[in-house]
């Protein structure tokens, strides 16, 4: 059984700004990623994906995206960038390793991984982060609809439901932006539980994370105000437009589906061909069962990164695990440094 100071699991933004904050501090580190490359969930967006902050605003520390610093970047871009931050970073990162287990033990912790190997650590960051897999929610006769049903996770692209009518469930800009893009082709349908959060681009001439950061909203602990309040939909203009023509359009979320049928709020019913849904993810953190980590439901019990049960254990890359951006690629930095120090890794 070989061993390492810091293991780190997952090689995605996460695990990469982790990663870069244990060199700074002279940690030898052992990343574990079940991928072939770095980029976490970076690769199995949707195609179309645009960054809804600017370049300079979605860095991992020590490296800026390249080009031009108030563009707002493709997927494809972040990608090659998550690789080649990994590929400069002084770190050892194993790929096609899947972890299956994390176990407390004397000497810190023995991690396994899917192949059968054994490797210890004084300090495991789980850094498998948020968006790895998609939430489904239990709605009314989702589980009996004959049409099409599939979440953003599996969506990449407009063309093959040309001619179809589409409901796109959820309110969040990644909902917004599909929604858009599949009314070029479908007849589309945005169901939310509350109206659109418009928020502008650029007030006054700045781009939003500018405001949030030179506020210092952006970093700030104000988890239950982010939550408790509506998911903010950034837009030039763009989008609000799209809306405003008709297709798509936005609509009180359904009473329930049947068959392949919708019914609305109103009371009307129509057919749709496929409903997709624009739900979030869950964090993958099944390594911990049985550590005593984890709540009932599977959700880490940690304060601002760090766990609250298991000595030695911490998180990076949970969404508002300390803030705004904490799954962010700017965020994710900052609260790696923060858990790094928590955890008085050396």
């Amino acid at each position: 059984m070989s061993g390492s100071p810091l293991l780190i699991i997952g090689a995605g933004q996460s695990g990469l700004a982790t990663a870069h904050a244990a060199a700074r501090r002279g940690v030898r580190t052992l990343v574990l990623d079940a991928a072939d490359q770095a980029g976490g969930s970076w690769p199995h967006y949707y195609d179309s994906l645009v960054l809804f902050s600017p370049a300079r605003f979605s860095a991992l520390p020590g490296r800026r995206l390249p080009g031009d610093q108030d563009r707002y970047p493709l997927r494809d871009e972040v990608v090659a960038y998550l690789r080649a931050y990994a590929a400069d970073l002084d770190a050892d990162i194993r790929y096609g390793q899947r972890v299956t287990s994390v176990v407390r033990d004397r000497g810190g912790f023995t991690v396994t991984t899917a192949d059968g190997a054994r490797i210890g650590g004084r300090a495991v960051i789980a850094a498998s982060g948020g968006f790895s897999r998609p939430h489904r929610p239990a709605l009314p006769g989702l589980a009996a609809f004959t049409g099409t049903a599939l979440h953003t996770a599996d969506y990449r692209a407009p063309e093959p439901f040309a001619g179809q009518r589409v409901v796109v469930v959820g309110g969040g800009n990644s909902g917004v932006q599909i929604a858009a893009e599949l009314a070029r082709v479908a007849r589309v349908s945005l169901a939310t539980r509350a109206p659109v959060a418009w928020v502008d681009q650029c007030p006054l001439g700045r781009d939003i994370h500018w405001w949030f950061v030179r506020s210092g909203l952006d970093a700030a602990p104000l988890r239950e105000v982010w939550q408790k309040g509506p998911t903010l939909v950034n837009d030039d203009g763009r989008y609000r437009a799209a809306f405003a023509s008709g297709n798509p359009d936005r609509r009180e979320m359904f009473t329930r589906l049947e068959a392949d049928k919708v019914e609305w709020a109103d009371g009307g019913v129509e057919k749709v061909d496929t409903v997709i849904l624009a739900t979030g993810y869950r964090p993958v953190l099944d390594y911990l069962e049985g550590t005593g980590a984890l709540d009932a439901g599977g959700r880490p019990l940690h304060r601002g990164g760090v766990s609250t049960t298991v000595p030695g254990l911490g998180y990076v890359g949970l969404e508002f695990q300390r803030s705004f951006s904490s799954a962010t690629l700017r965020g994710v930095g900052r609260d790696a440094r923060y858990v790094l120090n928590r955890l008085k890794v050396r």
